[in-house]
C-alpha cells in the first residue's frame, strides 16, 4: 500500500488539527484556570498523571510510523506495546479515542494516544497517510473436485469401511439349549453404528439392516429391539472405545500434532432437582465428551465421556496415554482449562511440546519446575510465535462442529449407559467419514480396496481400561 509522507511545518486554519482547539485536551492546567468545565486539570494529581502519560506517548512516538493519518478526522495511533492500533476520531465536539483509558477516564484527562498525536503535530515531524488497514481473512485451500467426490461416495463407502472395522470382533460363543439364540456381536455393533450414522430411529433403520444382510455384511436378520438392548450393555463400552482407536490408527503417519478440548451433548432426559427445589424450568441432562483430535485431518484419536460436571484438566493424562499408543506426539494445543504444571510434565513425558496459555496469575518464580519456567518465559517473550502454534486448537472446535452438524448434538437414548454408547457410535461414524475423505484426498482416487489401513490381523477383545472387564454375556 503506498504511503504518503508530508512535512508539517505550519498549519492553515483549515488544516490545524481540531485537537488543539479542544480545551478539554490541553495538558497545561494553567491555560484552563477559571474554566469550570475542566476543574480536574487544576489538580496536582492530574498534572502528575498527564506527565506519566506524556512519557508513554513518547515511547509510542519512538517507533517509526506510529501514527497514520486516514483523513482530517481520523488517525490511527499505535499501541504502546506495539501490537494493534487505536482510532482517534473527531466526534463533532472533541477528539476521542477508542482505547480503554479514554473510555473510562476521557472526561478527566487525555489518554496517551491523544497526547502522542498532540506531540507529533507540535514537533513538526513527518506524518504517515494511509488507509485503514483491512484485515483479510485467512483462506484455506481446498481441492473441491476431490472433496465433492468424497462427499458423494461417502454413503456408498461407509458400510464397507464399517464392515472392515468390526470384522475381527470376537463375541461370546453361542451356548446350546432352550431359548432364543444370541446374535453375533459384530453384527450388532455394525447395526448400532449404522443406525447412529443414518440418524434414523431403530424401526426406520430396519431397511438399512436388511440391505446389509443382502450384501452379506451381517450374517443374520437383526430385529430393531436387539439394537436398543445392545446399547444398554456396559460391556459394550470398552469395545467401542477400541473401535475409536482402531478407526483413527490408519492416519498415524499423517497426524503428529493434536488438540484437546471438551464439549457437551444434550440428552433426552431431564434433571428435576432445580424444578423441585427452586421452582425453575426443567433442564436437560448433558454428556461431556473430552477428545484428542489431530489438527491435520481432525480425526478423533481418543475420547473420554463424563457427565456434565466432569472437569477438563484431569482427563488429559488418559487422553495422552491412549493417543501415544498409536501416534507419535509432536505438539499438544489446549486452552486455559488445562494449564497446570502436572499437565506440562505429562505432555513432556510423551515427547510432546505443550502450547497451553498461562493464566493471568501465573508466574515463573524459582519455586516452579524447570519445565514450567522454561515454557512460561517462552510464552512471555515469544507470544506471537506461541499463539500461532496454540491456535491449532481451533481444529478441535471444528471437529465438534462437524460431529454435531452431521450426527446431531443430542443423543436419543434415555439410559445413561446407552447414552454413552450412542455417543461413542457417533465418534466412530465420524472417524469413518474422515477416513473416506482422507482416502480420496491422499490417494487421489476413490477405489476402496486401495486403502487398507483398517486391515488388522489381531482380534478385538474387551479391555479393562474403561471399566467393567470380563467376558461379554447376554448380548
Amino acid at each position: 500500500m503506498p504511503i504518503k509522507q508530508t512535512k508539517i511545518d505550519q498549519w492553515g486554519a483549515n488544516d490545524t488539527p481540531k485537537v488543539w482547539r479542544s480545551d478539554s485536551l490541553v495538558s497545561n492546567p494553567e491555560s484552563v484556570k477559571g474554566n469550570k468545565g475542566n476543574k480536574n486539570f487544576d489538580n496536582g494529581i492530574s498534572t502528575h498523571t498527564n506527565k506519566l502519560k506524556e512519557q508513554k506517548a513518547k515511547v509510542i512516538l519512538s517507533r517509526e510510523h506510529a501514527i497514520r493519518k486516514v483523513n482530517n478526522d481520523i488517525y490511527l495511533v499505535q499501541s504502546q506495546t506495539g501490537i494493534g492500533w487505536y482510532k482517534v476520531q473527531w466526534n463533532g465536539k472533541e477528539w476521542a479515542c477508542n482505547c480503554p483509558d479514554y473510555v473510562k477516564n476521557g472526561h478527566i484527562s487525555p489518554c496517551k494516544h491523544l497526547l502522542a498525536l498532540k506531540i507529533r503535530y507540535e514537533s513538526g515531524f513527518y506524518e504517515t497517510e494511509e488507509e485503514i488497514p483491512k484485515i483479510e481473512p485467512k483462506k484455506y485451500t481446498q481441492d473441491w473436485k476431490l472433496y465433492n467426490m468424497a462427499q458423494m461416495q461417502e454413503f456408498e463407502l461407509f458400510d464397507q469401511f464399517l464392515y472392515q472395522l468390526v470384522f475381527n470382533i470376537e463375541g461370546p460363543e453361542r451356548k446350546p439349549g432352550p431359548g432364543r439364540p444370541s446374535h453375533n456381536l459384530k453384527d450388532l455393533i455394525f447395526c448400532c453404528v449404522m443406525k447412529t450414522y443414518s440418524q434414523l430411529s431403530s424401526r426406520r433403520s430396519q431397511y438399512l439392516f436388511h440391505e446389509a444382510l443382502q450384501r452379506q455384511q451381517i450374517s443374520e436378520k437383526i430385529h430393531y429391539n436387539a439394537i436398543s438392548r445392545t446399547l444398554l450393555e456396559k460391556e459394550l463400552t470398552p469395545i467401542l472405545h477400541e473401535l475409536v482407536h482402531l478407526s483413527a490408527e490408519p492416519l498415524a503417519s499423517v497426524e503428529t500434532d493434536f488438540a484437546i478440548d471438551s464439549s457437551g451433548f444434550r440428552c433426552s432426559t431431564f434433571g428435576n432437582y432445580c424444578e423441585e427445589k427452586h421452582g425453575t424450568k426443567r433442564t436437560r441432562n448433558w454428556l461431556k465428551a473430552h477428545i484428542c483430535t489431530g489438527v491435520s485431518t481432525n480425526i478423533v484419536a481418543d475420547v473420554i465421556i463424563t457427565d456434565e460436571h466432569g472437569a477438563d484438566s484431569p482427563q488429559l493424562k488418559k487422553l495422552m496415554r491412549n493417543t501415544a499408543k498409536h501416534f507419535n506426539i509432536g505438539e499438544i494445543s489446549a486452552d486455559l482449562a488445562y494449564s497446570s504444571r502436572k499437565n506440562l510434565q505429562i505432555i513432556d513425558s510423551f515427547g510432546g511440546k505443550a502450547y497451553i496459555p498461562f493464566k493471568k496469575n501465573a508466574t515463573g518464580r524459582a519455586g516452579r519446575s524447570a519445565l514450567w519456567r522454561k515454557t512460561f518465559h517462552y510464552f512471555q517473550l515469544h507470544k506471537d510465535e506461541f499463539m500461532e502454534h496454540y491456535h491449532k486448537r481451533s481444529n478441535v472446535e471444528s471437529t465438534f462442529g462437524a460431529i454435531k452438524k452431521k450426527f446431531g448434538e443430542s443423543v436419543k437414548s434415555k439410559n445413561r449407559v446407552a447414552q454413552e454408547n450412542e455417543l461413542l457410535c457417533k465418534i466412530i461414524a465420524y472417524n469413518i467419514t474422515v477416513l473416506i475423505h482422507e482416502m480420496i484426498q491422499l490417494n487421489g482416487k476413490s477405489e476402496f480396496l486401495s486403502f487398507n489401513g483398517l486391515q488388522k490381523e489381531e482380534t478385538l477383545k474387551q479391555s479393562n481400561e474403561y471399566g467393567n472387564g470380563g467376558k461379554i454375556d447376554g448380548i
